[in-house]
């Protein structure tokens, strides 16, 4: 693609249209109103202390998280195994008789990148195997203004006609999502999809989705394909991350599909009805896990998100401090979600909807629960360890109906998620995989470690997108590594 080209396409910075604003969206971290609630929270705490006395206090906030901790597991529990009822873990309620049109409808990927140096050539090559007519297809390589490498180094490439250049200005905020909504603000496609640069989509995707955009009501506007990993085996953490999406997006997301509640999308393979989605105003350019935002507005505005039977593979992360910027970056943007999404009553039908608690558990329970785990591990370890000294005073907080709950989601809870774990491995054929799903605790403290940092950057950088290396996979005499 010439440069000249390239210039075309930046100057068309998307001024002929634009977006409609979102409702509520990330830019406020906490609104005022949500901010006096917390404050009437705090203070009824101070006032139930005395009150109570200390002791009735710490019984009644270790029977609220038993209660917790409880209907998340019959939650999870009833997600699980209603998606294993499904003919197959990777089964969609939106099938195609596989009938290929006359004239297939036009499709744009947009491709944001930042610093992606290293794996261009693979994402070129994963490109252009799309099983799709060209004249029907654009790929918008989303490049930042400041990321001169990246921009020098596509441009040096020898590109099929289908890509398209596309500068996107330098301003704030600095994020995938802002990216992502230049770049639709110049799709073409009647539907678009998400790529990251390392991804390595099945060949026919975009015709599966196609496809099932053609057989499906129009209140399907998304199609996520499940994500799994092309280098799983690379160490211990990459085994553990592999079996980690394996359950969420094989067994999670088909059994809440099955609920026609609010999904939180993948960060990559979304496919969309362009129209809806510029309707919906795009991403939330505030947003550090937009594609979560993104899910749960769409069931809000009366869309569905149906799972794609084609699967898309991407690297898994083999760092575990490079792993903790990635998770605590995704558990920031939960946070955002749930806040931006509890300033407004859920109503559906004129009714309050029920699927505000799925959003709840979903959502906030990931969060919560990452912040609990240690502290109710470190309290059952110090009772066995250090009974003489510990057991007293924990029995004392544990009446004996709270003390039977809470026993429950220790054995049942922990043995359901470890169980659950291994048949995530199993339902791909990564059976050599399974047995390390015996160490998925110190994966889940791992996890709370980032929900900590997340928490932190939340209230000091809510916008911050920090970035994961990328390429830890290629060998080591390869180019630099990248970011996104």
């Amino acid at each position: 693609m010439s440069d000249l080209a390239a210039a075309e396409r930046a100057a068309q910075s998307g001024l002929d249209r634009e977006l409609p604003p979102l409702r509520y969206d990330a830019r406020t971290t906490v609104s005022p109103t949500q901010r006096r609630i917390l404050l009437l929270f705090a203070a009824g705490v101070v006032v139930a202390i005395p009150l109570l006395g200390p002791g009735t206090f710490v019984r009644v906030a270790v029977a609220g998280v038993t209660v917790l901790y409880l209907t998340d597991l019959v939650f999870n529990a009833w997600v699980i195994t209603g998606s294993l009822r499904q003919v197959r873990s990777r089964s969609v309620v939106v099938r195609s008789d596989r009938r290929e049109p006359a004239l297939w409808p036009s499709y744009t990927v947009l491709c944001p990148m930042y610093k992606e140096v290293a794996v261009l050539p693979q994402f070129v090559a994963a490109m252009t195997a799309l099983d799709y007519p060209a004249d029907r297809l654009e790929v918008l390589l989303l490049l930042e203004e400041d990321d001169t490498e990246t921009v020098e180094a596509v441009r040096a490439m020898v590109l099929p006609d289908s890509f398209q250049i596309v500068i996107v200005p330098d301003s704030l905020p600095r994020t995938k999502p802002k990216a992502c909504n230049h770049g639709l603000l110049l799709a073409s496609g009647e539907h678009c999809v998400i790529f990251d640069t390392e991804d390595v989509p099945e060949p026919d995707q975009l015709k599966k989705a196609a496809l099932a955009f053609r057989d499906a009501p129009h209140r399907i506007a998304c199609l996520q394909a499940p994500l799994n990993f092309y280098n799983p085996r690379q160490n211990v953490l990459t085994r553990l991350f592999t079996a980690e999406y394996s359950l969420w997006f094989d067994l999670m997301l088909v059994g809440l599909q099955r609920l026609n509640g609010p999904i939180p999308l993948g960060g990559t393979s979304n496919h969309f009805r362009t129209d809806v989605l510029r309707r919906l105003g795009g991403w939330d350019s505030y947003n550090v896990t937009e594609d979560c935002d993104l899910g749960v507005r769409l069931y809000r505005q009366g869309f569905g998100t149906a799972m794609l039977d084609s699967t898309t593979y991407e690297e898994a992360n083999a760092s575990v401090k490079n792993w903790i910027r990635q998770r605590s970056r995704w558990i920031k943007g939960y946070m955002q979600t749930f806040l931006v999404h509890t300033r407004g009553v859920w109503r559906r039908g004129g009714r309050l909807d029920p699927h505000f608690l799925t959003f709840v558990l979903v959502v906030g329970g990931k969060v919560v629960s990452s912040f609990l785990n240690p502290l109710m591990w470190a309290l059952t370890l110090f009772y066995f360890v250090a009974r003489p000294i510990f057991g007293p005073p924990i029995e004392a907080v544990y009446p004996a109906p709270v003390f039977y709950a809470a026993v429950i989601t220790l054995l049942l809870g922990n043995g359901l998620f470890i169980y659950v774990f291994l048949l995530g491995s199993a339902q791909r054929g990564n059976w050599d995989l399974v047995k390390y799903g015996l160490l998925a605790p110190f994966y889940w403290l791992a996890m709370s470690v980032a929900a900590v940092k997340a928490l932190w950057q939340l209230v000091r950088k809510p916008h911050y997108w920090e970035k994961t290396d990328h390429g830890l996979h290629l060998p080591r005499n390869e180019p630099q590594r990248t970011h996104i």
